[in-house]
């Protein structure tokens, strides 16, 4: 008897043991899908400054907090560069290298800029190892996140193999020494002298570069690219190298870049830049909302319904060079960043916005950020929800539409309706600097999508706009 019931509990065990092999193996089934068009409708991007993102600028210390992104509406994490940096002619301040700190205590703190890279292929170690990058990435996709990485394809740090193996992969002076990035129109030096300039026109250099790409693809299952200074590479570059990677699985690839040119097949999404300076110009009193409209109407001419602009009111260079989104934008941050929601394009959010973050933070060095939850990470969070969620939020490659509604003072007063799939989404907004009356020629019954609040809208009714004020309606 006693070995029957044995015998009945191996079998029980068994069958356990594979039940469970089959739950694990179902879970592999369900693996984060590949990037889609899809997925870029309704999608937020987070631009993640690891060394400035926790006290211990660590890819661990990002990882623990992945979770929370979600909470954002992430589907995106962009990492700036984690790869080794150069340590010849390392950046100390915008002015001084680190040749010219001579106290050695003093030269400790001044890491460089991560996009003076000294090996595409391996892991900065201030950042963590390979498997703490292979954790995150990971997490990521746990959480339906997708991971791109940074990718400097213009420019190598000074102490890359390259420039003593390959000097052929470079640009030279007239001594055939190599030169850092120049202005081609003056011969004179952008500034970026932490970097030597790498030379497309040498086609021997197109392989190897794919080569280094394909190895995050291949080997570390990340999922895309953002492509840093895209136009100062030579367009037959991309149109050799994405075609090749993407034949591992298909990737989300953004560029530094509002170029028309490099979208047609190449590019996903680009930077939305005559966006965000016309959004400075009007905090600034410099341009109206008639200037929106007529940027708005030119966009439609240059670019194709399915390109995708990223919009933002902050980014790592914005925020270093330019200030803050507070020090350009004012009063106005809270409007023009919840109208990168409710426009055409991919919002995107920088490291520290989520926290109201009002600082400069310093490029070369670290400085990390404070967490303290505010204003903006609920205010997040509802965006968030309506950009995942809400189909006239979407914004990819087959947008809702955009339509510009007539208000008694459309040179103050934005109002555009977007629609797709039966949902409405209005955005409605006091861009100037003082308090406005007006009406709006819309009607039907909405909420706030920010509030919650019920609103009817009628025509011919008068609204009171405080200076900055914005409403998200939705149906």
């Amino acid at each position: 008897m006693k070995k029957i019931i044995l015998f009945g509990l191996c079998l029980s065990l068994l069958a356990s043991c594979k039940k469970e092999t089959e739950q694990k193996d179902t879970v592999k089934e369900e693996a984060l899908a590949p990037v889609s068009d899809a997925m870029m409708e309704t999608a937020v991007i987070y631009e993640a400054n690891i060394r400035n993102y926790s006290p211990e600028g660590t890819f661990k210390a990002f990882t623990k907090d992945i979770p929370q992104l979600k909470n954002l509406g992430v589907k995106v994490i962009w990492l700036m560069p984690v790869y080794p940096i150069s340590l010849k002619n390392r950046k100390a301040t915008g002015e001084l290298s680190i040749e010219d700190i001579k106290d050695p205590e003093e030269r400790k703190k001044y890491l460089g800029s991560y996009y003076a890279i000294s090996d595409y292929t391996a892991i900065n170690p201030d950042l963590g190892t390979l498997q703490d990058f292979q954790e995150l990435v990971k997490t990521a996709h746990d959480n339906g996140m997708y991971v791109i990485l940074d990718w400097v394809a213009n420019h190598t740090g000074w102490d890359h193999k390259w420039i003593t193996e390959h000097p052929e992969y470079y640009h030279k002076n007239a001594k055939g020494e190599v030169t850092d990035p120049l202005n081609p129109e003056t011969g004179e030096s952008w500034g970026w002298t932490d970097v030597a300039h790498l030379d497309y026109r040498s086609k021997a250099l197109y392989e190897p570069m794919k080569n280094e790409m394909l190895y995050w693809v291949k080997e570390q299952g990340i999922d895309g690219f953002r492509c840093d200074v895209a136009d100062n590479v030579p367009t037959e570059f991309w149109q050799y190298a994405i075609p090749k990677l993407e034949e591992v699985k298909p990737l989300f690839m953004l560029m530094e870049s509002n170029k028309d040119y490099l979208f047609n097949g190449i590019f996903d999404m680009g930077y939305g830049w005559e966006a965000h300076h016309m959004m400075n110009d009007i905090a600034k009193g410099k341009k109206s909302v008639t200037d929106w409209d007529a940027m708005m109407r030119k966009i439609d001419t240059v670019y194709k319904e399915q390109d995708i602009m990223m919009n933002f009111t902050s980014n790592h260079d914005e925020n270093a060079w330019n200030g803050t989104e507070y020090e350009r934008l004012g009063n106005g941050a809270e409007a023009f960043a919840v109208l990168t929601y409710a426009m055409k394009g991919m919002p995107l959010i920088y490291t520290g916005q989520e926290y109201d973050f009002n600082r400069r933070l310093k490029f070369f060095e670290k400085d990390e950020i404070t967490k303290d939850k505010g204003k903006m990470y609920p205010l997040y969070e509802k965006l968030g929800q309506l950009k995942n969620n809400n189909p006239a939020l979407n914004g990819g490659k087959n947008p809702a539409s955009y339509k510009r509604i007539e208000t008694s003072d459309d040179s103050n007063i934005l109002a555009f309706e977007r629609e797709k799939e039966g949902k409405k989404a209005i955005y409605i907004a006091n861009l100037s600097s003082t308090a406005k009356q007006f009406t709006v020629n819309a009607e039907g019954n909405y909420i706030n999508g920010i509030t919650g609040e019920k609103i009817k809208l009628e025509k011919g009714q008068q609204w009171n706009a405080e200076p900055w004020q914005y409403w998200l309606l939705v149906n």
